[in-house]
């Protein structure tokens, strides 16, 4: 009788149909993905904008052309042209090719009305490399606490950020350059569009990055294009604002474009777009190739990010920001020189000249470790600390809204054996904290992850969650997190095993910065 049952069972559940692939009409057309555990709705490779090929390379993105089918949204778009220049990014990418604007939609809901609130994510990479599909940027950990989670391709390089006289004499706003940046902005236009029918609110949209897409987050706060499509930004490590890619006035970058393009054997514009997209790639390796720098092109950006946030024309959203404890090792300070004191204090002097001897005091260097602390800090606040909180500083003097400051301090743990022989990190390192941020510490296989590890994750990606749905961090029992105030000494999140606020100790380490940057 027990064999009849399981027979019968067996037949019954051979003979229902399976389910279908969730399918979701879009502003373009209709989009098919797939369910994973838990639930989760998941769109891979939906384009958000036309291929920026041909007449279209450095172009503004420009709008897809509709379709009426479903389309299959179940693999990664593919990746855009780019080098590899960092051993830490692994690709989930179906290859590489200039057709590379397209997002992934990770939706808890099961109906269009939920409204949820949403995140976008836009990877790091110093706007050279880096993917929406990347794992450590992988959605699900943070649709499964109720929000839908995106990730966003855009140009990369010399197809992102080519500025030229030819393309400005072309441009109807007489701009060129920034065209990475103008892929943002058209994805936060599609989630404006489209995001309702995956079940997601389009007026609780916050913005996130980590390196040159938290610098890319406060030039969409900046932008005019972008800045009322966002309710909220995080930016991790880095601001458009100097040293960290400074926007450049627009005649200036259009000679470095000039200055590239004497390195091809193109003549002309036309010259240049006729070139195959990996010989383009291929000429950006040779070496004295210029960085294709953001421009102050008269249309994404009307004046420098800095200029912006000062003058409170920015968006007036809250901000989540910070950076981490080692953004930086001590041989950007000292090169190939030993700890010592007295080399520190060349160094140092060396690089602020007359005002060596005050940035001594504020770093001070008078003992072996005291060097590599000190070393340590100030290649990280000149790479990229500095900028973050120039930006932090500025919006709480000028915005309207709650502004929250971290300072990361966990360092990874030592590799796997298996895949290496790295023991743990000295401090935070640039990009350490985006696994923890986005609770995706499992996905990544190198690392000896430890109860520690996945406390630090709780509590990090915690206070993101509680920040994407409300605009504020605090809740869910996490310790209280206090908003800066302006012009005074920051509250700061010290996020760590043992995560506390404390009263910042280095702000005179920024002003003293703000100084020599304004004035050098």
């Amino acid at each position: 009788m027990k064999t009849l049952i399981v027979g019968v069972a067996l037949l019954l559940s051979v003979g229902q149909p399976a389910q279908a692939p969730p399918r979701v009409q879009t502003k373009s057309g209709p989009v098919t993905g797939a369910l994973e555990d838990g639930g989760l709705r998941v769109y891979k490779g939906i384009p958000f904008a036309a291929a920026p090929v041909g007449a279209r390379r450095w172009q503004p993105p420009q709008p897809v052309t509709p379709w009426t089918e479903p389309r299959p949204a179940n693999a990664f778009g593919a990746q855009c042209m780019q080098r590899r220049m960092f051993a830490d990014m692994v690709f989930r990418a179906d290859g590489m090719s200039e057709d590379c604007l397209f997002l992934n939609v990770w939706t808890p809901a099961r109906r269009a009305t939920e409204r949820l609130p949403v995140l976008v994510y836009f990877f790091g990479g110093g706007f050279t490399a880096g993917d929406g599909s990347e794992p450590r940027y992988d959605g699900a950990s943070m649709a499964r606490r109720g929000i839908v989670a995106l990730t966003v391709n855009y140009r990369l390089g010399v197809f992102g950020f080519l500025a030229h006289p030819e393309l400005t004499a072309e441009s109807a706003r007489h701009a060129s350059g920034n065209y990475g940046l103008l892929d943002q902005a058209a994805a936060l236009a599609w989630v404006r569009d489209n995001i309702a029918a995956f079940g997601g609110d389009p007026r609780r949209v916050t913005i996130a990055g980590e390196s040159a897409g938290s610098i890319a987050v406060s030039g969409l706060m900046a932008s005019p294009l972008s800045k009322d499509l966002i309710a909220g930004a995080i930016g991790e490590s880095g601001g458009m604002i100097e040293p960290t890619f400074a926007p450049v006035p627009l005649a200036d970058g259009e000679k470095t474009g000039v200055t590239f393009a004497s390195t091809t054997d193109a003549q002309s514009l036309a010259e240049l777009r006729a070139m195959t997209a990996q010989a383009l790639l291929d000429a950006t390796a040779r070496p004295g190739t210029p960085r294709f720098p953001i421009t102050i092109d008269g249309y994404f950006l009307p004046k420098s990010a800095a200029d912006i946030f000062a003058s409170g024309q920015q968006a007036h959203v809250p901000l989540l920001a910070g950076w981490n404890s080692q953004e930086s090792g001590a041989r950007g300070v000292l090169g190939q020189g030993e700890a010592t004191p007295e080399n520190y204090a060349k160094a140092v002097r060396d690089l602020f000249r007359d005002q060596g001897d005050t940035a001594l005091k504020l770093y001070p260097g008078t003992s072996a470790d005291e060097v590599q602390q000190s070393a340590t800090d100030l290649a990280s606040d000149r790479f990229i600390a500095f900028s973050t909180w120039k930006w932090i500083d500025a919006h709480s003097r000028t915005g309207t809204k709650p502004v929250y400051r971290y300072f990361y301090l966990r360092p990874r743990p030592a590799m796997r054996p298996e895949k290496g022989n790295t023991g743990p990190a000295r401090g935070a390192a640039h990009s350490a904290e985006i696994e923890y941020a986005m609770g995706n510490l499992a996905g990544n296989d190198v690392y000896a992850w430890s109860q520690d590890d996945y406390k630090v994750s709780e509590t990090l990606q915690g206070y993101f969650a509680n920040f994407i749905k409300t605009g504020d961090p605090n809740g869910g029992g996490l310790p209280r997190w206090p908003a800066v105030k302006p012009g005074a000494e920051a509250e700061v999140m010290r996020i760590d095993v043992q995560s506390r606020a404390q009263r910042e100790t280095t702000r005179d380490r920024y002003l003293f910065l703000d100084r020599w940057y304004a004035n050098r």
